[in-house]
């Protein structure tokens, strides 16, 4: 029999490249039997765009923090989802935001306790754990308090973020969970460290910048005309400050082969980008734009160049033009699950070198390593916005 991969949040940006990369293949096309997608919101196949495949299951509207606890969470589980005593890999990608981090914490680490032990509770052939983390790992949404900017490019290695920060960040909570509940058991984990996710939603996500920016060049060429100069809107220091974007291919691609080599994987954190060089947004920018037929230029003095939220905001019925003309997904302008202060979070308040040393993870990945420069990164994302009509 082979493995049965379970993956919690899978309409996420990188849960949904983890079942993608799962039923295109990867590794290799017996690495895996079935996959299950678990989403919180209905996806159908037409919005979800994953390969047509036998080895899929979707299933939607399953409560992890549901009322009925521990026991009730496991019955709808065995109810729900087909072959759930084969699981042997959970791919764990959800999550919930609380601005407050005692909340954020506590949902975070028993929606985790939740998943897994359900699987290990109702599956005898539980093998893998792969949790995603991030940079805030190492500091960086400190700003300016960042405690590692002599210690760059940022290793595995390095100690946990100081005190009072540590204890406010939920991530170190969940490690430190799946180190205690696979004490002693025949099973292991991983955690995987991106940066700034680069990829594909098949549905509104707060944190998806390629999906916000790709939005506001479509309508910036729209309205300005293709050939238009597009000023970055971030400042002239974060144009030049250098980090690694984790394109959702990669991450997903590493993720599956950690989970696969757990007798060296097991038990460790791993930094999970898409070159070892990293780069700028002088570099990136005229990239980004080239796809929509701009010209990317450099940031003007503070205040003057759009903001890329406010610009579609004050262009919400030119966008709706758009989406008659062109047949596009609604949606996707105006609602309230897109985080307006995201991109200019990522643009402009990041605006320090926060660089990732990729050693350690290349050496694991061996032979299977790849690495991806940012036009392939970035318009493979803009590709599958385009595909799934949410662009034209």
């Amino acid at each position: 029999m082979g493995n049965h991969a379970l993956v919690y949040g899978a309409s996420g940006i990188t849960g949904w490249a983890i079942v993608n990369q799962l039923l295109e293949g990867y590794p290799s096309q017996d690495s895996f039997s079935k996959v299950t997608a678990l989403t919180n919101r209905p996806l159908s196949k037409e919005a979800a765009q994953w390969p047509e495949s036998e080895k899929l299951q979707v299933v939607s509207g399953l409560d992890l923090l549901t009322e009925k606890g521990q026991k009730g969470l496991e019955e709808e589980m065995k109810s729900k989802v087909k072959n759930i005593d084969t699981v042997s890999h959970v791919f764990f990608f959800a999550y919930i935001m609380k601005p407050e981090p005692s909340a954020e914490i506590s949902v975070n680490v028993e929606l985790l306790s939740r998943a897994v032990r359900a699987v290990e509770n109702l599956s005898s052939s539980l093998e893998f754990v792969i949790l995603p983390t991030g940079t805030k790992a190492y500091g960086v949404h400190l700003l300016d308090k960042f405690p590692f900017s002599n210690d760059l490019p940022c290793k595995e290695s390095l100690p946990r973020i100081p005190e009072p920060y540590a204890s406010e960040m939920f991530y170190y909570n969940q490690v430190d969970l799946l180190a205690s509940l696979s004490k002693g058991k025949s099973w292991t984990w991983a955690e995987v460290r991106p940066d700034m996710i680069v990829g594909f939603v098949p549905n509104n996500n707060i944190y998806c910048l390629a999906q916000a920016l790709a939005l506001y060049l479509t309508l910036y060429a729209s309205i300005e005309g293709k050939g238009a100069e597009c000023p970055f809107p971030g400042t002239q220091r974060s144009w030049k400050n250098l980090s690694n974007d984790s394109g959702q291919d990669l991450i997903a691609k590493f993720a599956i082969c950690a989970s696969l080599h757990g007798d060296k994987t097991g038990d460790q954190a791993y930094n999970t980008c898409d070159n070892s060089k990293p780069s700028s947004w002088s570099q990136k920018w005229p990239v980004i734009c080239e796809f929509f037929g701009l010209k990317g230029t450099g940031p003007l003095p503070e205040g003057q160049a759009p903001q890329p939220i406010q610009y579609v905001g004050d262009h919400v019925n030119e966008w709706h033009k758009l989406e008659k003309e062109y047949g596009l997904q609604t949606g996707r302008v105006g609602n309230d699950i897109s985080f307006g202060g995201f991109p200019y979070f990522i643009m402009t308040m990041l605006d320090f070198d926060r660089q990732l040393d990729m050693t350690k993870t290349h050496e694991v990945w061996g032979d299977l390593k790849e690495e991806w420069d940012s036009k392939k990164t970035w318009w493979t994302a803009f590709e599958r916005f385009r595909r799934a009509k949410i662009i034209p």
